[in-house]
């Protein structure tokens, strides 16, 4: 009888923490795109070769200025610098939520430097939801271009982890902090 509790036990936790977090397993061996693929503009308007990435985990987040999570940049600025030789972030900004990243690219650029020391990569202000979806957003919330699971972005500061190889590992919810381990166990 306990050997059976034990084992029930074993296969319920199994399957909650199978909920908690994405299942290597469950994974599909090809998705339709490779992130690598996708073209992205630098905040200075260069191209952004995603492939210069690769061998690194990636963590990508929906950035804005005027947000209540906006200091969050000091520790994704903290994180960047400590795993600088596993990671690298690139911050999205995006003026979908309650229009608080209304700025220009140079007041961006400026605000970030200024405030926060930011030398991590930044991105063109691009949509993440919606019509006007960016294609990189495109393929962190499909599953069919993923390969792993589809999400929405609820707010700014949602971070999607990718791993050395472009495959989609997690979503964290933007109240989730850079520096949590939450986070910095899975780099």
């Amino acid at each position: 009888m306990r050997i059976k509790l034990l084992a029930l036990l074993v296969v319920l936790t199994a399957g909650y923490t199978g909920l908690l977090s994405i299942n290597k397993s469950s994974k599909m061996s090809n998705p339709k795109k490779s992130i690598y693929s996708i073209p992205v503009n630098s905040l200075q308007g260069e191209k952004l070769d995603l492939s210069a990435f690769k061998g690194k985990k990636l963590l990508i987040v929906n950035v804005a200025s005027k947000c209540g999570f906006t200091p969050q940049y000091e520790e994704l600025q903290t994180l960047s610098e400590r795993y600088k030789d596993k990671l690298n972030i690139i911050g999205v900004p995006c003026n979908q939520f309650m229009n608080q990243e209304p700025g220009s690219s140079e007041e961006i650029a400026s605000f970030c430097k200024k405030n926060y020391g930011v030398t991590f990569t930044m991105t063109e202000k691009v949509d993440v939801k919606g019509n006007d979806q960016h294609a990189l957003y495109e393929w962190l919330t499909n599953k069919s271009m993923n390969g792993v699971m589809d999400s929405k972005v609820k707010w700014n500061f949602q971070k999607y982890l990718i791993d050395e190889e472009g495959n989609l590992v997690n979503v964290f919810a933007p109240n989730v902090k850079p520096l949590s381990k939450e986070i910095t166990e899975n780099i």
